[in-house]
């Protein structure tokens, strides 16, 4: 078992590092971690007066942090786009990109601005998107991508008749689909990397169960499910905090020798909580043959194209 801790990350300065659904939770407390370091670090999310509320915070602890919000809605291609072209146009190369935002378990079907099933569309296929239009600044910078997945990923399929569940909706099972489907980018994204010399060290990690307002997000408007209310039930005694959480994030964000397609989460019980280090991928993650499909899909349904 790892005794890793921020402390281990070495200086960050010069780099730069757009973290997505920065304001709340993971999100915010990897960007804060990366601020103190050194980090220019960009807060990509949907909603700015959450993000002035997160720059104060990280400012408070960290008074020369060099961060700033930026709009981001991963439910909006538009969006993904327009926060890309942005960036493209200014032409400073990315050090660190992580693909933190999500919802979970959304009680019923609902459907993105571009018709995309709700979380496979959030969680999912706007970070892929966002990735390949980054790509170039990605490669200029040799970056370190870093895609959220989750211990739900163990009981995840891909759904190859139908990703976007527009029959049999259930929330769980198609939460653990788009965060299989994050692990499968992130190792195919190495693969390809590998193959067509982008120069990037593609990752993945999870935070065990963090403390967040995840679950409740997914649940906003709606009666609180019997999963939701089970989980809060677990959360005293099988749970940590979501800055605990984060670990695995900054781990795989700056380790410097990280080995390519790495996977980190908590290192205790089942991966709920603990200290981070190297996590368990399960065999359906590795196929190859379904992540083709899957990123040929993608890049069908988003209008991306690597390349």
């Amino acid at each position: 078992m790892t005794t890793w801790t921020t402390n281990d990350i070495p200086d960050q300065s010069g780099k730069l590092a757009v973290v997505t659904g920065a304001t709340g939770g993971l999100g915010l407390e990897t960007a804060l971690v990366l601020a103190g370091k050194g980090a220019q670090v960009v807060l990509a999310a949907r909603n700015p007066q959450k993000g002035a509320q997160a720059e104060q915070r990280i400012r408070a602890q960290h008074p020369t942090a060099d961060v700033r919000f930026d709009l981001l809605d991963l439910g909006d291609l538009a969006s993904v786009a327009a926060f890309a072209e942005r960036y493209r146009e200014a032409g400073r190369p990315i050090d660190i990109l992580v693909n933190n935002a999500g919802i979970m378990a959304v009680p019923t079907r609902h459907t993105t601005v571009d018709g995309f099933e709700l979380q496979i569309g959030t969680n999912y296929l706007s970070h892929f998107a966002l990735t390949g239009r980054l790509l170039p600044l990605l490669t200029a910078a040799r970056a370190r991508v870093v895609q959220l997945a989750s211990i739900a990923h163990r009981g995840g399929r891909i759904r190859l008749d139908d990703l976007n569940y527009k029959t049999g909706y259930s929330a769980w099972p198609v939460y653990q689909q788009s965060k299989l489907a994050m692990l499968m980018f992130a190792l195919e994204l190495q693969r390809r990397s590998d193959r067509q010399d982008w120069s990037l060290t593609s990752v993945a990690a999870h935070p065990g169960f963090a403390r967040t307002d995840l679950i409740d997000n997914g649940h906003a408007g709606a009666r609180p499910s019997l999963f939701a209310r089970a989980t809060h039930m677990l959360e005293s005694f099988a749970s940590h905090s979501a800055a605990d959480g984060a670990l695995p994030i900054l781990m795989a964000a700056t380790l410097p020798d990280a080995p390519p397609g790495a996977y980190y989460g908590p290192q205790g019980f089942q991966e709920l909580k603990g200290p981070p280090g190297p996590a368990v991928i399960k065999p359906q993650a590795r196929d190859a043959e379904v992540a083709d499909w899957l990123w040929r899909e993608s890049e069908r349904l988003t209008g991306v194209r690597y390349g």
